[in-house]
């Protein structure tokens, strides 16, 4: 009977400890055009020294594939996308969301503040809000399953 017990609890800590992961904010992410609805590229987000961090890990759109970042200025000028660091240092707020003032976008070469957020109804969807003075463009991110 105590092994049944302990049995159920290692099975209810392991399927709680899979649901907590999957309604994280971390992870890969295929981020969708939102006006052409196709798939740009994959971005990996992840934390570090408690902040929010994001690379552009692989380019989905035929022939981009190894596109490189003309329109940027400075250091980023003429570097590959694949492999730039496109979200710094968010930071989490109390209501879930991650905000910050660096989501680079290398198409535009623009900086823009973000609101990054799960979308509540679908753990596996990802908002990702671009701020220029009052002016926001919202794209649903899809999780990138295995």
């Amino acid at each position: 009977m105590m092994n049944q017990v302990l049995q159920l609890s290692v099975c209810a800590m392991l399927l709680f400890s899979a649901s907590a992961s999957a309604q994280s904010v971390f992870g890969k992410w295929k981020t969708i055009d939102d006006r052409t609805g196709k798939p740009k590229g994959i971005i990996e987000i992840y934390k570090k020294d408690g902040l929010m961090y994001g690379n552009v890990i692989e380019i989905l759109e035929e022939g981009k594939e190894d596109v490189k970042c003309t329109k940027c200025d400075g250091e980023l000028k003429d570097k590959p996308v694949e492999g730039m660091e496109i979200i710094t240092a968010g930071e989490k707020h109390d209501d879930g969301e991650w905000k910050g003032k660096r989501l680079f976008d290398p198409e535009q070469a623009m900086t823009f503040r973000f609101k990054i957020w799960l979308n509540p109804d679908n753990p596996d969807e990802l908002k990702v809000r671009g701020y220029l003075a009052f002016i926001y463009r919202t794209q649903t991110w899809l999780r990138v399953k295995g």
